[in-house]
């Protein structure tokens, strides 16, 4: 806590379990999440389900740029548990990204405080648990991050602001499917969709999710928090102008659909300039033989009749996804969480140093399904990646750089399983190539930064290819999705230090090794760079006696 005179102000507000303070500092907001399992029947099948205060999906967390987020988890199930905030950047500070290769879990029993800040960031995430395959069975929830008040945006203030979060659900529970995938097996075909954790009858029973004002326009917030489906989403008779995409503002085009593959979030306006009555939004499966759809309803205030049946049909193949990925462009001349135009960093003019190319491949290990980058499936230890390198034990645990930047077919042909670091030197500035020789669409994320995605193209990935990249306005963001026989460049300056998960955000590639995690250290053992570790982090593994120390100074 800084120094001076401080003014407080607190308000408590019991229904949520949240407490405001307000500082000469930035704001802080604290948080109490209980997380228990439950029944729910969100396919109409009563099954288990994670609750955070006894809500599924779990509570909204709102918030502005800059706050300081405290939020302490109560781990009220039967096995250890951790939440990561999809899209935070969490600067100077892995300590809170929430991943199995930065932090211990949370033993059933107890509780552990996060405490994070989304240091000039705004827009639309998500949160969700790493642990196990416990995002299967809820605990996900919207995360906005609003721009300060003196920043201003480029549209005019919304009637609303609603939050709609898509994904793919199965029946089985979290531990069967866990229990799949241990086995070697694969999870396969998901049983239903989901809308803000309910699927929609479609005959005119359905309670509203949201009302809408006639004339009014409205923010949407639309995230895909599923396990590996990319879905289509749409509102019948209403068209969506995209505004801003995982904390950029974007051209604002018109949209009747729009493809969000998993761990993505759009945030679209809607103006409620139809006839007043009900209408559906709808979100359908992509890339799969047999669709599965369902509905949510929207109602106009003192709207008379029903919601049509007929729905608003779905785009087909992938090659349209990729012209529509092809049409998203940053806003040059709008400010994001700073009030300098986003288009004042030209990431187009500087020198990449360094080129990482990832393969995606699948194979057996033992009989027992695996999925690799470069020849490596990953796997977690007991003692976290962060903590073993910050207590000197790395060599105990992982070895740096075990893949090739530029991997050849015999290195990626047999697939071996190991801990998967790379170490890279802070503030390179870095082009990472995602190779996908499979048949399924896949969505990449990585932690702790935003990066360019500047080009995803059918074919081979070739050095000549750099002259197809946008390096004008493509949009910044944390996810990219590479379609069957494609690839995909991103472009980022690594100038965040800490340890950060670079992984795929279909949960059972991920589950099975389809992830990796960037090293980038301190080259001062600075404070402008990293935090130390926090008093409250919990130890574990070889590290779990060890006393903690200090060894970044200075700022």
């Amino acid at each position: 806590m800084k120094g001076g005179v401080e003014l407080w102000a607190v308000c408590l507000c019991l229904a949520t379990a949240t407490v405001m303070m307000v500082q000469a500092e930035d704001p802080y907001f604290h948080h109490v999440w209980n997380v228990t399992y439950g029944t729910a029947s969100p396919l109409g099948v009563p099954q288990q389900v994670i609750l955070i205060n006894g809500q599924f999906p779990g509570p909204n967390l709102n918030s502005t740029s800059n706050n300081n987020i405290i939020v302490n988890v109560f781990n009220n199930l039967d096995e250890p548990f951790l939440i990561t905030w999809n899209g935070i950047q969490h600067r100077k500070n892995s300590w809170q990204a929430g991943t199995a290769g930065t932090m211990c879990p949370i033993p059933p029993g107890t509780n552990f405080t996060y405490h994070f800040q989304p240091k000039d960031q705004i827009g639309s995430y998500f949160y969700y648990p790493t642990t196990g395959m416990h995002r299967a069975a809820g605990a996900f929830g919207g995360l906005r991050v609003n721009s300060r008040l003196l920043i201003p945006v480029p549209y005019a203030d919304p009637e609303d602001d609603y939050t709609v979060l898509i994904n793919d659900w199965y029946t089985k529970s979290h531990t069967q499917l866990k229990n799949f995938l241990d086995s070697g097996r694969t999870i396969g075909r998901p049983d239903g969709i989901l809308i803000n954790g309910k699927a929609g009858k479609g005959d005119g029973s359905d309670q509203p999710l949201f009302t809408l004002k006639q004339g009014k326009t409205y923010r949407i917030r639309i995230c895909n928090v599923g396990l590996k489906a990319s879905l289509n989403f749409r509102i019948q008779n209403h068209l969506m102008k995209l505004v801003e995409m995982e904390g950029s503002h974007v051209l604002q085009n018109d949209y009747d659909s729009l493809d969000v593959h998993v761990g993505q979030c759009f945030g679209v306006i809607v103006t409620a300039n139809q006839e007043p009555k009900d209408y559906y939004m709808v979100a359908s499966t992509r890339f799969l033989k047999t669709p599965l759809t369902t509905t949510g309803l929207l109602r106009y205030e003192g709207g008379q009749g029903s919601a049509s049946s007929q729905l608003p049909a779905a785009p087909v193949g992938w090659a349209w996804s990729l012209n529509q990925f092809r049409s998203f462009r940053w806003n040059l001349t709008a400010s994001a969480a700073r009030p300098n135009p986003q288009g004042s960093y030209h990431y187009g003019k500087i020198n990449i140093t360094r080129t990482i190319k990832l393969v995606s491949t699948q194979g057996k290990v033992d009989g027992k399904l695996r999925y690799a980058l470069n020849g490596v499936s990953h796997i977690d230890r007991e003692t976290p990646l962060k903590l073993a390198e910050y207590f000197g034990v790395a060599d105990k645990v992982f070895k740096y750089n075990i893949i090739s930047d530029s991997p050849t077919s015999d290195q990626i042909k047999n697939i071996k399983i190991e801990p998967n670091v790379l170490n890279i030197t802070h503030r390179n500035f870095i082009e990472v190539v995602f190779e996908n020789h499979e048949k399924s669409v896949q969505s990449w994320h990585l932690d702790g930064y935003s990066f360019f995605a500047v080009a995803v193209e059918p074919g081979t990935w070739t050095p000549e290819k750099r002259k197809n990249y946008n390096l004008l306005d493509a949009v910044s963001r944390h996810t990219i999705q590479v379609y069957p026989k494609c690839w995909g460049a991103i472009l980022l300056t690594f100038d965040n230090c800490g340890m950060w998960n670079i992984r795929s955000e279909n949960s059972e590639r991920r589950y099975l090794g389809q992830q990796l995690y960037a090293s980038v250290l301190s080259p001062e053992k600075s404070l402008r760079d990293e935090y130390n570790m926090p008093e409250s982090s919990l130890q574990c593994g070889l590290v779990k006696d060890k006393v903690k120390i200090s060894p970044y100074a200075g700022a």
